[in-house]
């Protein structure tokens, strides 16, 4: 089981990759959403420069807002600052695009856009749909240091729902998740993987395809409780955006939220609508992943902690690392709120980490 970390993009903030890369994490997944962070690509950049083991990459581009051949040229470009260490994490733009008051891109475009950035990772010659119209293209100098396609830039795609997961056990070279952090919740991942991939003609199993799951975690104290200040401060922000996604998920294709929300489910959509609906796409995402906003506090209840975040003492924490490592999950990739982010990474690299199997 790895851990990896993910991070907002933030550019005067790279010694954080270096403390990642210190304390023993195995990927730093920067994020990428325009309207919100840094560019990540400028600051992939810079921690490519300054590291020298940790595995860098997105975490996740957004197809719907950089063309394959841009998203191509500058996962190469870092490739060829980080040789090997590289990876390129993709995905229809879930946060990116709502900012922008827009959709994910459709499945069907997806599809075709991994086909077509894997080929151009790969540094071949494929066809390019762009704005109606199909044309061959390929890197015209790869060989003179602008880029890198070798080694290899694993492509891990993500996958929310059953046909994005079905393109990504189709296109990806890994997949990453949104589920609960628990072990029959992979256990269905890889049987419905399993399916998909069989059906187009692929095998996959956790050995040859990366499967990471995005979460927090937090180290209990003996005798502290998920109810505790400091949990809620630790885990309220990664637990507020799935509420967030929730929302977005009612709103757009009316998908009812589940049970375990139904407490603060009309309170929460009350107070989102009380913004006009012509920006109501700006007050969703809010301090994504970050922070929590003011109004929102009251919506990080312990249920929401539990359901969407690892809460535990060392010892539980590293059972239940290991129970999702024997269902088939490849990494757990945390995302902690920007304040206390450094503090996270060195409670479960200290405190977790020597009970693992790693």
């Amino acid at each position: 089981m790895d851990i990896g970390v993910c991070a907002a993009a933030k550019i005067d903030d790279i010694g954080y990759a270096l403390l990642a890369e210190s304390l023993g994490y195995s990927h730093f997944w920067v994020a990428d959403s325009q309207m919100i962070w840094s560019d990540c690509y400028a600051t992939l950049a810079l921690i490519a420069d300054r590291t020298s083991r940790i595995n860098i990459g997105t975490g996740v581009a957004v197809a719907g807002t950089r063309p394959a051949a841009v998203q191509a040229a500058a996962m190469a470009t870092i490739n060829q600052l980080a040789p090997g260490r590289v990876f390129c994490g993709i995905g229809t733009g879930n946060t990116a695009m709502r900012i922008m008051g827009h959709k994910p891109i459709p499945m069907a475009e997806f599809d075709d856009y991994l086909r077509t950035l894997r080929d151009l990772l790969d540094g071949r010659e494929t066809t390019v749909n762009w704005r109606g119209a199909s044309a061959l293209t390929q890197h015209l100098m790869p060989d003179r240091g602008f880029v890198a396609f070798e080694p290899r830039i694993p492509m891990y795609a993500s996958a929310f729902g059953p046909r994005s997961m079905a393109i990504a056990a189709r296109r990806g070279d890994g997949i990453v998740l949104g589920v609960p952090p628990e072990p029959e919740a992979m256990r269905r991942v890889w049987s419905r993987l399993h399916d998909d991939a069989s059906a187009a003609g692929r095998s996959l199993d956790p050995s040859n395809y990366l499967s990471c799951l995005l979460t927090t975690i937090v180290v209990l104290e003996p005798g502290e409780t998920v109810a505790s200040e400091r949990v809620h401060a630790e885990a309220g922000a990664f637990a507020i955006v799935t509420l967030h996604y929730a929302y977005e998920q009612w709103r757009q294709y009316g998908r009812q939220p589940s049970p375990a929300l139904a407490e603060i489910w009309s309170d929460y959509v009350a107070a989102v609508e009380e913004t006009p609906p012509e920006r109501r796409h700006l007050r969703i995402h809010g301090g994504h992943n970050c922070w929590v906003d003011n109004e929102e506090e009251r919506f990080v209840t312990p249920e929401l902690i539990e359901r969407s975040c690892m809460v535990g003492t060392p010892d539980v924490l590293a059972a239940r690392l290991t129970a999702l490592g024997d269902a088939g999950l490849s990494q757990v990739m945390i995302l902690p709120p920007f304040d206390c982010k450094e503090k996270v990474l060195r409670d479960v690299a200290t405190k977790v980490f020597p009970l693992l199997r790693r």
